[in-house]
């Protein structure tokens, strides 16, 4: 007989960015749990509000599934002495299956008599087996957790009820001093407490009691109320997917409704009307026809229509009190110049132990001339990339960026268009900040891309020079985001990015320009190389690439980001060739005996006068033809390599490279350096696995 089962977690009112994180996290390990305890099941549907966490589970087994196994144990040398006496191997063998030596059989395996016993274990009635989902409930995590009463325990919310119900049989079993039952709640305002006779009847009598138990019921509804209210309104509402999450987590039974502020208002950014609507009182904005924004606004009641005027009426106030104050910082802020703010800079702290926000800026143009003359800028894109970088955090100490953070940028963009800066150069100003997410919206203006590497690269040179390196999950100045936005904008812009060498000339510019921190940032390059290109690992495995190949090309001798990426699309695509085992074995062999030239031979040259046979002269001029690909570019280099396989092979078959000949054996040990540092220019070769 199949059996429906509900467990239901009643809490206090639990952050709506948590809800549905903690729903998926319920249902897996739920499923994780019956997987392990061997119950057969058919659907386990999820339900989530503010104020619980449910699942609903289908066509459960009466009972765990048997378990029938024959056990191996000791050899019977082992088990029995000379006088077939069990020994304590035997019988501790057996007492750990819960049986005795009279249950022992012997199997021969490959001559060797070993000692088994047939075991057999009844499964437990699927009562028993749900009982233990108390453990699950208790060993669920949360980003923060909390304690209540005198209890020691921590969860995201205090637990208030708790429902574990097997058709119309309550599965008992308690958390601190909650007991579960067959009782759940409606909406804390609107409904009430029922009883439900069996767990089949759970969703239907919840919305009995206003309370609409499917999340994804639940955000349909509110989108059909605002798309109703957009429509008869003539507006164009971007219903916002991410807002749209938070508002149904927010409530149980949402009603949607309209409100409005004045219109003067629209004469602050359309940015900061959003940002006080959207993010500071979940509002949803509309637009009209011509994508105006609208002085209106859309809302959802966690209850029903009653009395909405009055709803309307006091979120109306809310918006139009944090309106005022927007629109006298937007005032203010005007009466000053953009170059009043960049002088306050000078007592605003980047960080007590790198500078304050007007040094680094100062470092920033530094470093923005560096990559504007390696990256080949024209004059108006230096231009306007050195004029942002003169000012770029000004409006960090503006009235409305003091008020709204979230808009650092974009008021920077909106008042530099106001004190009659460039576009390019207000553009840049909001664009240096991007991306702001791991796979966030990437600076589309050049002046912009450079601002936003000069900024990122300074940020994570002087925090390392300063001893804050990340580590574990402890990151608190997003540095391995910054790290990424370096590598995704070198990758979108298709720059070639040397991270060490440019690192290098970074330093030396800022201490030309006297404006170096007194920081030893020239100490910590390679750790800053190897921070870059485990954000590239990332990347790289994030597109499914082979992890040999990722290996190979970060473990290179290159610090180039875009060549990484590069190199490894190159050997992806050659990785199936018909030579490519051939090719790689080749230069790993040359790569391997490379490594034991000594030191001094750095810099030695090929003497031709030491040559003892023609696949030596052969091997050298296929040595030039690579260098000469190398120049043109990765795809040429790899092509070079790959002729030159045949070449290698006779060299080996005819040249021991480990002369006694201490010259013969230096100068094809410097040969041979030669191809290896060529080869290493597509990555650590050794790394590859050919079959």
């Amino acid at each position: 007989m199949a059996h429906t089962f509900l467990l239901e977690i009643g809490l206090e009112e639990m952050p709506a960015h948590v809800v549905t994180p903690a729903i998926k996290q319920l249902v897996k390990r739920t499923a994780d749990y019956l997987k392990e305890q061997r119950v057969d099941y058919d659907d386990i549907k999820p339900f989530s509000t503010p104020r619980r966490l449910a699942v609903l589970i289908s066509g459960l087994a009466d009972k765990q599934e048997d378990i029938s196994e024959s056990v191996k144990g000791p050899a019977k040398k082992i088990a029995q002495d000379a006088d077939g006496n069990w020994s304590k191997a035997a019988i501790g063998f057996t007492r750990g299956q819960g049986l005795t030596p009279d249950d022992i059989t012997f199997k021969e395996i490959k001559g060797t008599e070993y000692v088994y016993v047939d075991k057999f274990i009844a499964g437990e009635p699927v009562a028993t087996v749900l009982a233990g989902l108390r453990d699950i409930i208790m060993a669920m995590t949360f980003p923060t957790m909390m304690k209540w009463s005198t209890h020691h325990f921590q969860y995201i919310r205090p637990i208030r009820w708790m429902v574990a119900l097997l058709d119309d049989q309550v599965i008992p079993f308690s958390i601190l001093d909650v007991t579960t039952g067959r009782s759940t709640r409606g909406h804390r305002f609107l409904g009430k407490e029922i009883d439900l006779a069996t767990a089949a009847d759970y969703e239907e009598n919840l919305t009995s009691q206003f309370v609409i138990a499917d999340a994804d019921k639940r955000k349909q509804l509110i989108k059909q109320q605002i798309d109703k209210l957009a429509a008869d309104n003539n507006w164009t509402v971007d219903v916002d997917a991410g807002l749209l999450e938070e508002v149904n987590n927010l409530v149980e039974w949402p009603t949607a409704f309209a409100g409005s502020f004045d219109d003067k208002y629209l004469t602050i950014p359309d940015e900061v009307l959003i940002t006080s609507m959207r993010d500071h009182q979940r509002f949803f904005y509309a637009r009209d026809a011509n994508g105006k924004l609208l002085p209106v606004f859309i809302s959802v009641r966690n209850g029903t229509d009653h009395d909405l005027q009055n709803v309307v009426a006091g979120n109306e106030k809310v918006l139009t009190a944090r309106l005022e104050d927007a629109m006298f910082f937007y005032t203010e802020d005007q009466k000053k110049t953009i170059a009043d703010f960049v002088d306050r800079l000078k007592t605003v702290s980047f960080h007590d132990k790198i500078s304050t926000m007007a040094e680094k800026m100062d470092r920033v143009k530094a470093i923005v001339a560096v990559l504007a003359k390696h990256l080949n800028l024209n004059d108006a894109q230096t231009k306007a990339a050195l004029r942002a970088s003169e000012i770029y955090k000004f409006d960090l100490v503006t009235g409305m960026v003091g008020e709204f953070a979230e808009l650092q940028g974009v008021m920077g963009e909106k008042y530099a268009l106001l004190g009659g800066e460039d576009p390019a150069v207000a553009q840049a100003i909001r664009e240096h900040y991007e991306p702001i997410s791991a796979d966030g919206a990437l600076p589309e203006s050049v002046p912009g891309a450079v601002l936003a590497l000069a900024d990122k690269f300074d940020s994570i040179l002087t925090f390392f020079a300063a001893g804050m390196i990340p580590s574990g999950s402890n990151d608190p100045y997003a540095l391995r985001r910054q790290a990424t936005g370096i590598v995704r904008i070198a990758k979108d812009q298709n720059w070639a990015l040397p991270v060490a060498e440019l690192a290098s000339d970074f330093i030396a510019a800022e201490t030309d320009a006297k404006v170096a921190p007194d920081l030893d940032q020239a100490s910590q390059i390679q750790a800053v190389v190897d921070f870059i290109k485990d954000r590239i690992r990332k990347i790289l495995r994030s597109a499914k690439q082979r992890h040999d190949i990722i290996d190979a090309v970060t473990n290179g001798s290159s610090s180039d980001v875009l060549r990484l990426f590069t190199a490894a699309d190159i050997l992806a695509s050659h990785a199936n060739d018909d030579n490519f085992k051939d090719v790689i074995e080749s230069l790993t062999r040359v790569i391997r005996l490379a490594q034991k030239a000594p030191a001094e031979l750095a810099d030695a040259t090929v003497d031709a006068k030491l040559f003892e046979n023609d696949s030596e002269g052969a091997l050298d001029r296929g040595v030039a033809e690579v260098a000469a690909a190398a120049d043109k570019g990765l795809n040429d280099l790899y092509a070079a390599l790959a002729d030159i396989q045949p070449t290698i092979a006779a060299y080996f078959e005819a040249t021991m490279v480990m002369d006694k000949n201490e010259a013969v054996k230096n100068n094809r040990l410097t040969e041979l350096s030669k191809l290896a540092n060529l080869a290493m220019g597509l990555g650590d070769l050794d790394q590859l696995i050919v079959k």
